[in-house]
């Protein structure tokens, strides 16, 4: 649970500046003011600022599937979301009968929404999680993908003498062509450019 100290000249000053700096309304914390302050002579000899901590009391795994829940809304495709948390790791499958409007492109739609419900998502918490959007067990059959891909281009590489250079992708894609190829002796795999334009490269080893 996201925590912070604040102060202010008054007791409300400091509890408004860490509602601010959290980006949540009054409701949603827990205030514990640890000085009240005192105003001091002519209010500034022997002053002293009032000190609160302010918790975020807000479940962030339920803020993120409100979230997911509030963008298929206004996309007009209606689901349920189940959702399995193992440590850090958060995953949400996504059920409804529009999937192929959620995946989109190669994944592009669901990568999109993936990296914006991770953002809320460690909005809510101090502790960084990691989320994964799925939706009819696309990322296991898109890993799969990428795994037979990687192997066909390192293959076309080591015929055509030179280094293929890959689409655009996400990390966690780039890192499964990286695992892939990691124990192929004849090739290696770096990536170039700057996200979201970051693209791998499968060079051989001449």
């Amino acid at each position: 649970m996201k925590e912070i100290t604040a102060t202010g000249q008054t007791v409300d000053e400091a509890v408004e500046s860490a509602l601010k700096q959290l980006k949540i309304k009054k409701e949603q914390a827990l205030i514990t003011v640890v000085d009240e302050g005192k105003k001091g002579l002519f209010g500034i000899f022997g002053s002293r600022p009032a000190i609160v901590k302010v918790k975020v009391n807000i479940d962030p795994i339920e803020e993120a599937k409100k979230f997911v829940k509030s963008v298929c809304d206004n996309m007009d495709i209606p689901i349920e979301i189940e959702s399995v948390v193992e440590g850090k790791n958060v995953h949400f499958n996504l059920i409804s009968e529009k999937t192929g409007l959620l995946i989109g492109k190669r994944g592009q739609t669901l990568n999109a929404l993936q990296s914006l419900t991770q953002q809320v998502l460690n909005r809510y918490t101090d502790q960084y999680m990691v989320v994964v959007l799925d939706a009819e067990n696309y990322r296991k059959r898109r890993e799969e993908s990428l795994v037979q891909l990687a192997n066909r281009l390192a293959s076309k590489a080591l015929r055509e003498r030179k280094e293929i250079k890959l689409e655009p992708m996400p990390s966690f894609e780039r890192k499964i062509i990286h695992s892939a190829l990691a124990d192929n002796e004849k090739v290696k795999t770096y990536s170039i450019g700057t996200e979201p334009h970051r693209r791998l490269v499968i060079q051989p080893k001449f």
